[in-house]
């Protein structure tokens, strides 16, 4: 076996043991126990069901908490009734309940539509009783201020798409009134919220409050396991992520995290909520539980409560552009891959962002890209081209330095170097290309799998979705795929077009292993696949056009002088 294919196989097979890892840490591991059919139910279930105020002498729904470890609420209303008020941007539409001073019944997204077309819907009946404010006294009695809160408003129906909205709530605890201020803006996923609850501060615990979002965030991925994988609760302290928070079936968790916290939030795979104090929380809470095989996460911050606190929650889309904006370092919650990855993955989603502009189909703007990257590649693998040929072309000679020193192994490596130098072969040539193209490989299955920007984006035909397999049937279950089976074509008619010396058991070898990379590439997103077939295909043109170039096999350089 020649140097040239012992690196070709060392690189297979590093990349073979490296992608299966890979694809644990980015991809989500096969569960046996999940309950697809009742999340699923349950999720449309709740999606699809219209949140309509209640009736005259009905009575008010109840929120509901995954995790309720604190008692209800003893306030001084005790008969305030449940207020709901709808509010829309050009963004979002939602309901909200006087209930917590202010909490969303529905939240759905007008850009963004599930599977059958309705809308995204961001709450459910496990995330309800969300932007709760609890309290502790000096005694320790906890209040938890739920019911008791009073629309301070006359219009119920309230348009935000020009101009910004507000609207408020107050309550009244131990003889003194607390309010709560929600405000909407145009075009925009952010709710402002200010707190203020200093007229009480003096009879409250460490003149502090509590407020929390719980439950999560629903499910609304076709592909469950997928969506499940990504749903992490998060808390920023220090300039640092923290996301170790792990939820075991049927156990609860809590976590305590005291000091400076700059936001906390909870995640799905295209969905973010998350709580951002404009002055940084003095502690953080984090806590979940396993509900039908989804795990929710409940977060929290801990305010003071001597002054009015300002608190924004974004709820909306994880778009990287919008994200960032918050200037928060949001943005540390999205996947991109390890850390040497994620600058590239960054550049490839803001390069694609940005050309989607002027040209409206994403499909299109990859099938450029592929050109574009073959482009600015195509010296280093006509180069890389040209020196596999010449080091087949130059293989008797290796041969017969084999038999030459067939004892001396020190002498033959010295001597094949020398023939290496002496005809301008590099060992490692036909393989920098490859080795090159691995990171931009990784990046781009990122960006395809995990951002929004690229969910349910069409290309033509069955290609329906650039960030899911590209599924044109499915036969006893077993999906069908297209886009993999063109790439291992064009995998075989590249291995074809290049000629080799190596034995029949490498040649097969060698084709055994295109089939191993269709196994590994057969369930990624359909838009990794059709950039890595286009650029397949452009490489085949490139190998025609290189091949009728002649290869020169004179020594390019002289041979070293040697004393006699």
């Amino acid at each position: 076996m020649d140097r040239n294919t012992l690196i070709a196989f060392l690189l297979i097979a590093l990349v073979l043991i490296l992608t299966p890892f890979y694809l644990e840490q980015f991809a989500p591991p096969p569960e046996k126990n999940t309950p697809h059919k009742e999340i699923k139910d349950r999720t449309e279930g709740e999606t699809r069901t219209p949140v309509t105020p209640p009736e005259a002498g009905e009575k008010p729904a109840t929120a509901e908490s995954s995790v309720t470890p604190t008692p209800l609420a003893v306030t001084d209303i005790t008969d305030a009734r449940e207020t709901i008020i709808n509010v829309q941007n050009d963004l979002i539409t939602a309901v909200i309940s006087s209930r917590n001073g202010g909490s969303f019944l529905s939240f759905s997204l007008k850009k963004y539509a599930m599977q059958d077309t309705l809308p995204v819907e961001l709450i459910s009946n496990y995330n309800k009783n969300n932007l709760l404010i609890d309290v502790t006294s000096l005694d320790g009695d906890p209040f938890v201020l739920n019911n008791s809160w009073q629309f301070l408003g006359s219009e119920t129906n309230i348009d935000a798409s020009e101009k910004a909205q507000t609207l408020r709530f107050s309550t009244v605890l131990f003889g003194q009134t607390i309010t709560k201020t929600l405000i909407f803006y145009p075009g925009s996923y952010r709710v402002d919220m200010e707190i203020n609850l200093s007229a009480v501060s003096n009879e409250l615990s460490q003149k502090s409050y509590r407020l929390s979002w719980n439950g999560g965030l629903p499910p609304t991925e076709k592909n469950l396991k997928d969506d499940l994988y990504y749903f992490k609760g998060y808390v920023y302290q220090g300039g640092e992520v923290d996301d170790n928070t792990k939820i075991k079936k049927e156990k609860s968790t809590l976590r305590k995290m005291p000091g400076e916290t700059d936001w906390v939030a909870v995640r799905t795979k295209y969905f973010i909520s998350a709580l951002i104090p404009k002055e940084a929380a003095v502690g953080a809470e984090i806590s979940g539980t396993m509900v039908n095989g989804v795990p929710l996460y409940n977060v929290a911050l801990n305010q003071k409560s001597d002054k009015t606190q300002l608190v924004t929650l974004y709820l909306g889309p994880l778009e990287f552009r919008r994200v960032k904006a918050l200037g928060v370092e949001l943005e540390k919650t999205m996947s991109f891959g390890w850390s040497l990855i994620r600058p590239i993955s960054r550049m490839v989603l803001a390069l694609l962002v940005y050309l989607h502009k002027t040209i409206p189909n994403y499909g299109v703007i990859l099938v450029l890209f592929s050109i574009m990257v073959k482009l600015v590649v195509y010296p280093l693998t006509k180069k890389s081209y040209l020196s596999t040929q010449k080091m087949q072309a130059i293989q008797p000679k290796v041969a017969a330095l084999k038999e030459k020193y067939k004892n001396d192994p020190q002498k033959l490596n010295k001597a094949t170097m020398d023939l290496y130098k002496e005809y301008g072969v590099n060992p490692l040539g036909g393989c920098l290309p490859m080795l090159l193209q691995m990171p931009l490989l990784l990046a781009l299955f990122q960006v395809f799998r995990s951002t929004i920007e690229l969910r349910g984006a069409p290309f033509i035909f069955w290609i329906k979705d650039l960030s899911a397999p590209d599924t044109l049937i499915e036969i006893g279950g077993f999906p069908i795929n297209i886009l993999p089976l063109l790439m291992l074509i064009t995998m075989l008619l590249q291995q074809k077009m290049m000629p080799t010396q190596a034995p029949g058991q490498q040649k097969s070898m060698m084709y055994v292993m295109n089939f191993v990379f269709l196994f590994i590439f057969y369930r990624l997103p359909s838009g990794l696949n059709l950039y890595y077939t286009l650029f397949n295909i452009l490489t085949i043109l490139q190998q025609k056009l290189l091949s009728s170039h002649p290869i020169i096999t004179e020594p390019v350089n002289k041979k070293p002088h040697r004393k006699k």
